[in-house]
């Protein structure tokens, strides 16, 4: 992108934005764990985010069509691109086989989801000497990269999970549990609050650590609501919209200031580019974000449409 003319902001912004999307898009570990702590059928858990992961790409889509029309200096002003050389063509191959291979390996249950990292490193590896880019500095540079990456990410995960113990044991979890059911209010409106505190803790909290926390406290209220509509009659359609939502908010926390774990990541590894000028790029998608929340809490029949389908 930098080749083509991009600037940093819209470069950085779209892939840290971009990678959030794949905590929605099945195979999710994230809904998984959802579905663990709720006790739901998983398989209809990843059926419905298909829709709310298209949304979200094509709101992506729209965020960045509109923030280069303001901003044309942040983009190529031609459609050039670059001459396509073999290297191009056989990197394509490589990337290609190996999404095939783990995708296929954790559908056809060969290896789980935790498994495919380990397949996809090793398969990695075996590409790179086979295309003759894996020399021993950059092997050496790999490692040292990984190792400082997985540091930072635990560091963060460590400090997140100490924090997260302290909120609990100051009660917390239990007192917004007691606030927000004595508000005489809509069960809307309940949702509502409930989704402003999962958008207030995620700038302070790991995502995971988020959830692990606060879904079964919500769980239960959220589930205890008369909605009085069609398509959230059932309680699974109730558990399916509400993890949809959770999920979504978990993706914003993933870029939201001051602990954006997607930042933090793409920082360790674009070491030229500041945090301001990656969470400026992010901007734009964040407010997608918001909006794309906004249209699954209005209309959940985005979130339950595959479960009511015949």
């Amino acid at each position: 992108m930098r080749k083509l003319g991009y600037s940093d902001h819209l470069a950085t912004g779209s892939i840290a934005a971009g990678g959030t999307l794949g905590i929605l898009i099945p195979p999710s570990v994230v809904m998984i764990i959802y579905g663990l702590l709720t006790e739901s059928d998983i398989g209809k858990l990843f059926i419905s985010g298909i829709i709310p992961g298209i949304i979200g790409v094509l709101f992506y889509l729209l965020a960045i069509t509109i923030y280069v029309h303001l901003y044309p200096h942040n983009a190529p002003k031609t459609k050039r691109s670059l001459p396509l050389k073999r290297s191009d063509i056989t990197g394509v191959i490589a990337v290609t086989t190996l999404f095939l291979v783990i995708i296929i390996g954790i559908y056809g249950g060969i290896f789980t989801p935790t498994e495919a990292a380990g397949v996809g490193a090793l398969i990695s590896l075996l590409l790179s000497a086979a295309r003759g880019k894996l020399t021993l500095k950059n092997f050496y540079d790999a490692c040292l990269d990984t190792a400082q990456t997985t540091a930072m990410i635990f560091a963060l995960v460590i400090g997140a999970e100490i924090f997260s113990n302290f909120i609990n044991f100051a009660g917390l979890p239990d007192a917004l549990l007691i606030w927000i059911s004595g508000l005489d209010v809509g069960p809307f409106v309940v949702v509502f609050i409930i989704l402003l505190i999962y958008i207030l803790l995620g700038a302070v909290l790991e995502s995971l650590s988020m959830i692990l926390l606060t879904v079964p406290i919500f769980y239960p209220l959220v589930l205890s609501l008369d909605f009085g509509n069609s398509f959230l009659a059932s309680e699974f359609s109730v558990t399916v919209w509400f993890g949809i939502l959770v999920i979504v908010v978990t993706e914003i926390s993933l870029i939201s200031p001051p602990i954006g774990l997607n930042v933090f990541v793409l920082r360790s590894v674009l070491n030229d580019v500041p945090l301001a000028t990656i969470f400026k790029g992010i901007f734009p998608f964040w407010i997608a974000d918001l909006l794309r929340l906004s249209l699954l809490f209005l209309f959940p029949i985005f979130s339950v449409f595959f479960i009511h389908s015949p």
